[in-house]
Parts: structure tokens; C-alpha cells; sequence
């Protein structure tokens, strides 16, 4: 049981180590899709970098991630070596980790309605004129097609494999 918990837990590891990867492959591209956009706006592409928004593996693009798999793959440890005390860190860290995930799942899908708001809260005139969905629009054309078949069996590994972690860690 202690090895299928653990293959679940590097399954979301994986999972989690997907962003900052595809990010630092191809968001160069889609920062310069972003800036050709920002520039048919006439707007200057500065505003991006000004207000932390960011399509390349940078900042917690990388640090959250990266540091969510290296929690996931500590706590695989402890499972594997049979350590009495995993499967309270299981419902812990797995708990948290479904929760994180859900939080992801919903910036996804409401990005737009999240920038445009907080472009409006800066009180720049220039970052209230600019057409949010065309600018994400933009940026997301930057990647692959295949990049979001990624991100959404991304979703599935990481909401499947806690779920059967969490049912094993409780019939252990």
C-alpha cells in the first residue's frame, strides 16, 4: 500500500513540476505574442513586467511548483520507508494540495475577470483601456495547442492520484 501511495504522490509531484517546464519552454514565445498584442493596443508592453504579470517560468511560476513537488516527494519518502506517522502528513499535505489545485483550476478559468480587475484597482487609465481577453488570448497562442491537453490532464493526475493516495492512506 505504502508504494502505490507514494507512486500516486510522485504522479502529482510530476504533475506540479509540468508548469515551470512548459513555461520555461515556451513562454518567451507567448511574453513576445503578449507584447504583439499590447503593441496592436497601443499600448507599451512594459506594463506587463510593471505589474507582475508573467508567461515564462519565472517567480512563483517556478518557486510554488517546485516546492509543492519537493513537499510530495518528501512525504512519498515517509511512506516508503514506512514511517508511522505518513499518514497524518498524507491528509495533510494531500488535503493541501487538492485545495491548491482548486485554486489553480479557478484562476485558470476566470483570468480574464482576475487581470482585468486588478489592472482596474492600479488606477492607470493606460492598463483600464487594454483588452484583457485579446492580451491572454494573445499570450495562450504563444504556446502550443498541445499545452493545454497538458494542463488539463495535469488537472486529472493531480485531483486523481490525491484522491487515490487519500483513499489508500485511509484503508493503510
Amino acid at each position: 500500500m505504502n508504494a502505490f501511495i507514494t507512486a500516486m504522490q510522485l504522479s502529482v509531484a510530476a504533475a506540479f513540476v509540468s508548469i515551470p517546464l512548459v513555461r520555461a519552454r515556451f513562454g518567451a514565445v507567448a511574453t513576445e505574442a503578449a507584447h504583439a498584442e499590447l503593441r496592436r493596443q497601443d499600448v507599451r508592453t512594459t506594463v506587463l513586467e510593471e505589474n507582475g504579470m508573467r508567461f515564462d517560468a519565472g517567480g512563483h511560476e517556478t518557486w510554488a511548483p517546485v516546492s509543492i513537488a519537493t513537499v510530495l516527494a518528501a512525504t512519498a519518502g515517509l511512506n516508503l520507508a514506512g514511517v508511522s506517522w505518513a499518514g497524518v502528513v498524507n491528509w495533510v499535505v494531500l488535503g493541501l494540495v487538492l485545495a491548491i489545485n482548486i485554486v489553480i483550476l479557478y484562476s485558470n478559468l476566470t483570468a480574464t475577470g482576475s487581470v482585468r480587475a486588478a489592472f482596474a484597482r492600479k488606477g492607470d487609465p493606460e492598463l483600464a483601456r487594454i483588452d484583457v481577453a485579446a492580451l491572454l488570448k494573445a499570450a495562450e497562442g504563444g504556446f502550443p495547442r498541445w499545452v493545454w491537453v497538458v494542463q488539463n490532464v495535469r488537472h486529472v493526475i493531480v485531483f486523481g492520484a490525491a484522491a487515490l493516495a487519500l483513499t489508500a492512506t485511509a484503508l493503510a
